[in-house]
């Protein structure tokens, strides 16, 4: 079980994705030809015939013994430390691309990961520093705690109106932020859905629930579907 400090990082790197993404809508990747996630994407299960690509994953794992953060960061390379500010090394490597916060009880989480291959490979490489730095660490309890998908339907969206008919489900203040916030029951997601036809998956444990979960929303966004002479007045 996560401690609260490993748990609440974990939160907080997850936050963090989504809206990222989103306040940057326009930046968010479209369909890629070819990537990794073609491997457990079934055109046959989607209809839709989108596949919402993975662009962060956060997973956690114990190394199982208590470190002295401050002989970290003066050893390793890529690592900073500054307690003040937040009570865990950061740590970076370039293969995978990936962050890790370590803290001082053994817990770390690892964010940045494309795909969850590249999450458990990257953790593994940070408990092998780790280890290199004379800590007796452990690779244990290794989990998926949130992973991130997006992806672009290709037609601008009526949010005011899918707000009002999914209003158990949508919170939408254009005011404060540009996206209709939809909180799914099954699969447990939360999407991110923006008038430009962009969508930020987030909260999936495994990819299956963000492709679920996409399925379940794109007939929704096609009854919202702006025509062009709503689009045209919308300027």
């Amino acid at each position: 079980m996560l401690s609260a400090e490993a748990a609440s990082s974990s939160t907080a790197a997850a936050a963090a994705a989504p809206s990222a993404a989103a306040a940057s809508s326009t930046d968010v990747p479209v369909l890629a030809p070819a990537d990794v996630d073609s491997a457990s994407w079934d055109a046959r299960d989607n209809p839709s015939g989108i596949r919402p690509i993975l662009q962060n994953i956060v997973a956690t794992c114990n190394l199982a013994v208590e470190l002295d953060l401050k002989t970290i960061a003066l050893h390793a390379r890529n690592a900073e430390y500054n307690p003040k500010r937040f009570a865990a090394v950061i740590m970076r490597i370039r293969e995978p691309k990936t962050t890790a916060l370590i803290f001082k009880s053994g817990k770390m989480v690892v964010t940045g990961a494309k795909t969850e291959e590249d999450a458990r490979n990257a953790a593994r490489k940070y408990a092998r520093i780790i280890q290199k730095l004379d800590f007796p660490a452990k690779f244990t309890e290794f989990k998926i705690q949130n992973i991130v998908g997006s992806c672009d339907v290709k037609f601008p969206i009526r949010l005011e109106g899918l707000a009002y008919k999914h209003s158990h489900y949508s919170s939408y203040e254009p005011e404060l932020f540009p996206g209709l916030i939809y909180r799914m029951v099954s699969p447990k997601i939360v999407l991110l859905i923006f008038v430009s036809g962009k969508v930020v998956l987030t909260g999936g444990k495994v990819r299956k629930e963000i492709y679920g979960a996409f399925e379940q929303i794109y007939p929704v966004l096609q009854e919202f579907k702006k025509v062009s002479a709503q689009a045209d007045d919308d300027e």
